[in-house]
């Protein structure tokens, strides 16, 4: 009898992460391996736009389990997802719960299963902005604590991991799932269907996502962020798909820079072939850093910290902080082409979630 490995996703950042691993264990499976899987989907996003488009254009079957946990505080949300993975695991106890990233449902499912019993295996464990005010830091910390096994993304990680007291045979830097989606994809992305009427060129566009509470809570700060963008990108289109918590202030604010155009949040192939398309990229995002890296695409990131300072030391992202004062600056240099060229990290290669499923099937073996 194999091993049961829950997989749980509960996010739109998520779904990236868990595809490439999913594949990974059913082709190993089809070579006689030993691991078996049970999806677990929070329901954490519960909007069709922001998770049933990825499971559709990234291949993911449907979920095993469903807890449909919806919307609510980060405490709500965390505490219906401990109850109702802990009703699993009583009901059914798997042998492993493998968590990613840094979302509520991470926090939520590592702890109730460690209380099972049930290890936990933590992919993109130790990364760290160090910024406590942001719900993603508690949660990255919070995980860490309680997990077996750490699937890194890079060197950073390894030492924020060691630091921590984490030892070594903990620790397996296997690259970035995300990137394995990105790099499986690059083939099929397509066009939105607003392409012709905004007459979007390569290199003709940017493209721009804000969702950080202190970017975009607050009216007054945001709109002065957005006159910022609107000055500084000379007028070029900026196609901005909007996260469900950016629209209710926008709704707030009197008028928009002209060439500011408000699109639906993106399905991921179309999201991605904005991206790869575009002049730059200007976020407050972590995971599109990543993305940008790897296409060689330039990004400013509008906050003060990052936990992914691989993109910065190696790849084509730079902080620029979140003083409006500080973008024109930095888009000016863009324009005068003196844009950093970038590289990509090691290990981000495509081929992470291989070596995720190899590592577990040793580990799973071994207890």
């Amino acid at each position: 009898m194999g091993a049961l490995i829950d997989v749980v996703a509960g996010a739109r950042p998520n779904f990236m992460k868990i595809a490439p691993i999913l594949r990974a264990l059913d082709a190993r499976k089809a070579q006689g391996g030993s691991l078996a899987y049970r999806l677990v989907h929070t329901g954490q996003h519960y909007d069709a736009r922001m998770s049933g488009d990825f499971f559709a254009q990234l291949g993911i079957p449907e979920p095993d389990v469903n807890f449909e946990v919806g919307s609510g505080t980060q405490a709500e949300q965390t505490g219906a997802i401990m109850v109702r993975y802990e009703a699993l695991l009583a009901k059914a106890k798997s042998d492993l719960c493998l968590v990613v990233g840094d979302v509520t449902s991470t926090l939520a499912c590592a702890i109730a299963a460690q209380k099972m019993h049930v290890p936990v295996a933590h992919v993109e464990g130790g990364i760290r902005s160090g910024d406590w005010s942001m719900p993603e830091e508690i949660n990255r910390l919070a995980t860490d604590a309680v997990t077996n096994w750490f699937f890194t993304t890079s060197a950073f990680a390894n030492d924020n991991l060691r630091r921590s007291g984490v030892a070594d045979e903990r620790i397996f830097f296997v690259g970035n799932t995300m990137i394995d989606t990105l790099l499986a994809s690059m083939d099929r992305l397509r066009p939105p269907a607003f392409r012709d009427e905004l007459g979007l060129e390569p290199g003709g566009y940017f493209v721009l996502t804000l969702h950080r509470p202190g970017n975009v809570d607050a009216s007054g700060p945001f709109a002065k962020l957005l006159a910022a963008i609107g000055e500084g990108t000379r007028g070029m289109p900026v196609v901005f798909p909007v996260h469900p918590r950016t629209a209710k202030t926008l709704r707030e604010l009197p008028d928009l820079p002209v060439g500011l155009h408000l699109v639906d949040p993106q399905p991921y192939l179309e999201f991605n072939w904005l991206v790869k398309r575009a002049r730059a990229v200007i976020t407050d995002s972590g995971g599109i850093t990543e993305e940008t890296t790897v296409m060689g695409v330039p990004c400013l990131t509008l906050r003060d910290t990052t936990e992914r300072p691989e993109t910065i030391t190696i790849g084509t992202n730079e902080l620029i902080g979140t003083d409006p004062a500080r973008l024109k600056p930095a888009l000016d240099r863009l324009f005068a082409g003196e844009w950093k060229k970038g590289a990509i990290p090691e290990q981000w290669d495509g081929r992470a979630a291989e070596r995720i499923v190899a590592a577990l099937e040793k580990l799973l073996a071994s207890r």
